[in-house]
């Protein structure tokens, strides 16, 4: 009984392949320009795919109305949507670097640092 409870943890615990290609797909719709290119670069295939095969929108997301729409496409909880973010996030951090990730979140507004796991710095009034 003790392994099934323990396998059940462990399967939900990390995000499933399809949850995976909804978040980078998401990404894939916000970013631009270099950033882009130099993310899809760090990433295995796959995931590289998922985040190129998307136009990006003409006007980007803040961190929360990204979580508010990834829900929305997936029929998930906002509260599952927030964890499987910030775990497909902390992946794309190890393959892209600090230094890809400082220049991704310059280019994308309020609200997306925590969701890669950073302090959102705003500028003294």
């Amino acid at each position: 009984m003790t392994s099934g409870a323990a396998h059940r943890h462990r399967s939900t615990s990390a995000p499933r392949k399809g949850t995976v290609r909804l978040v980078l797909a998401g990404l894939g719709r916000q970013l631009t320009g270099d950033e882009r290119v130099d993310l899809a670069a760090c990433l295995p295939l796959e995931a590289a795919r998922a985040l190129t095969t998307q136009i990006p929108d003409t006007q980007p997301l803040t961190g929360w109305a990204f979580v508010k729409d990834l829900a929305a496409r997936s029929d998930a909880s906002l509260a599952t949507t927030r964890w499987d973010t910030g775990s497909v996030f902390a992946a794309v951090s190890a393959y892209a670097g600090s230094d890809l990730i400082t220049r991704i979140l310059h280019q994308l507004p309020t609200g997306w640092a925590l969701l890669f796991d950073r302090s959102e710095l705003t500028p003294a009034a």
